[in-house]
């Protein structure tokens, strides 16, 4: 018999909630689809489990038998997957600031899963993700790392950060081709601007060197290196000595959710797509605002 545990499941919303359209809104399916599972139930068993008129859904004696001897095992199936799905945790890793709207993303995912999701910052290219330290990374700039699969979540416009001594902390705006005379400030581990960003001829000397944000601020507060940075994380994490400013002209930052293409947990796809879908929405939100 092609009998699957959807049928099932489907049977007994139909036959505890005595109707088609009820048991569709519990299960957030169309009401045909819902027909359709208990069709080719009753086909499979070649029984009769409900008997239906323009009124009202009853079940059938043999109906009733059915759903007096499913409900305890479905109960019972759904506690032991419950059960081991206990202390399962989904690490997500991150180098930077979080895009806004992922810490509560992710809260939603484990109360919708019953996984543990867990934040981890990793100051390290891929954010943990090719030593096997997390799951799925946040990643900012372009992904061409082989065996991983990056999903694009959102592209950013980037700010300057300048000393709050250099003359630029008095601009409003700046241009990204005039930055190239200045002297620019590289994150060596998991930055997004290089001097090789700007046309041969007019791209800025490295003057500094850091491997995190936080040497990143202290840096340019320092004086005598500029940098760009992504305007989420810029404007999160500030700093008294540093100046952020609006950039016209910069290449935007693009921000990617990756995991292994292969033996990756079964939950990082998942958690992906819900990650896309809500970037998504808050895209379409953002345009029928302008």
């Amino acid at each position: 018999m092609n009998i699957d545990l959807r049928h099932l499941r489907n049977f007994l919303a139909v036959a505890e909630e005595r109707g088609f359209s009820a048991a569709g809104r519990r299960l957030h399916l169309a009401q045909p689809t819902i027909t359709r599972s208990i069709r080719m139930l009753e086909e499979a068993l070649g029984v009769r489990l409900f008997e239906r008129s323009t009124r009202r859904i009853d079940l059938t004696p043999k109906g009733a038998r059915l759903r007096d001897s499913l409900a305890p095992l479905v109960q019972q199936l759904d506690s032991a997957l419950d059960d081991v799905r206990q202390g399962e945790t989904l690490r997500v890793g991150f180098t930077w600031v979080l895009p806004e709207g992922i810490a509560a993303l992710a809260a939603g995912f484990a109360e919708e899963t019953g996984t543990k999701v867990e934040l981890v910052r990793c100051d390290a290219a891929m954010a943990g993700l090719d030593t096997g330290d997390v799951d799925v990374a946040l990643l900012r700039g372009e992904v061409s790392t082989n065996g991983v699969r990056g999903v694009l979540l959102c592209e950013e416009e980037r700010l300057a950060a300048v000393s709050a001594s250099s003359p630029l902390a008095r601009r409003k705006t700046l241009d990204w081709a005039e930055l190239a005379q200045w002297r620019l400030i590289v994150n060596t581990v998991s930055g997004t601007t290089f001097p090789e960003m700007w046309p041969v001829g007019g791209r800025p000397k490295v003057g500094a060197e850091c491997r995190n944000f936080d040497e990143w601020l202290e840096k340019i507060a320092g004086g005598g290196v500029f940098g760009t940075a992504p305007a989420s994380a810029a404007r999160r994490y500030t700093h008294p000595d540093v100046r952020l400013i609006p950039l016209r002209g910069a290449p935007l930052v693009p921000t990617y959710l990756a995991y292994p293409v292969h033996g990756y947990h079964p939950l990082a796809a998942r958690f992906a797509d819900v990650a896309w879908r809500a970037s998504r929405t808050v895209k379409g939100k953002a345009r029928q605002a302008g």
